[in-house]
């Protein structure tokens, strides 16, 4: 039995060969598995899931494919594409999961999430995204015409670039503290997730107990899973 988990893909048009990394995954490994979780930031940036792009109706295409062929398939939104929603999952067959999420992976619980959440220590960071999560903006945001949205998106995407080469890289990091909250507020001792890019496996101890914490790579330099 296997379960995949991937995280940090950063899809997009004008990034072909992940892209093709990512066909050849879900044709030669994830076909084969019991289920696949996908911990956000699929997308460099996800506008909506009326795209009327070749590109989204591919990438569609292909989890549409695996769920057919019965790959349970979840997913959980990142910070580039907390757009993603229940129009995606319909054509798609997949499972939009909480933020934060707990499975049981083979009789041992574990806690699923992106990992943005866990980086408190970036304040502004985590004021922009309490902003982009009210129900009210995105509301407003997928009605409006959608080059209208990109024009936007691409602005934004421009910020965030500008931002992050002025900030320390501990502060984009996790905050160990939230860390062991949310694993005791779950009461589990696994934790997986992707958003820092600083792929890796953490042993700790909560409470007295030993702790475990896997960090998911992102598919710039190589497709980890």
């Amino acid at each position: 039995m296997t379960t995949l988990f991937i995280s940090d893909l950063h899809l997009s048009p004008q990034l072909p060969k992940t892209t093709d990394c990512f066909v050849k995954f879900m044709r030669e490994e994830a076909i084969h598995a019991d289920a696949l979780y996908v911990l956000g930031d699929l997308f460099e940036f996800w506008i909506g899931d009326d795209d009327p792009s070749p590109f989204a109706a591919q990438i569609k295409q292909e989890f549409l494919t695996l769920t057919q062929r019965g790959v349970d398939t979840y997913f959980i939104q990142g910070n580039r594409d907390f757009l993603l929603g229940k129009r995606f999952c319909k054509a798609t067959g997949i499972t939009l999961l909480d933020e934060h999420t707990v499975i049981d992976l083979y009789g041992k619980k574990a806690v699923i999430l992106h990992g943005d959440t866990l980086c408190t220590d970036d304040v502004r960071y985590q004021k922009f995204r309490a902003k982009v999560h009210m129900p009210w903006l995105q509301w407003l945001f997928n009605r409006l015409p959608f080059f209208t949205r990109q024009r936007i998106a691409n602005k934004i995407q421009g910020d965030i670039k500008e931002v992050k080469s002025s900030k320390s890289l501990d502060i984009m990091d996790v905050n160990q503290n939230e860390v062991e909250a949310l694993l005791r507020e779950t009461g589990t001792d696994l934790m997986i997730h992707g958003h820092t890019h600083r792929p890796g496996t953490h042993e700790f101890s909560v409470q007295g107990q030993p702790a475990t914490r896997i960090v998911l790579g992102d598919w710039y330099q190589q497709a980890q899973y």
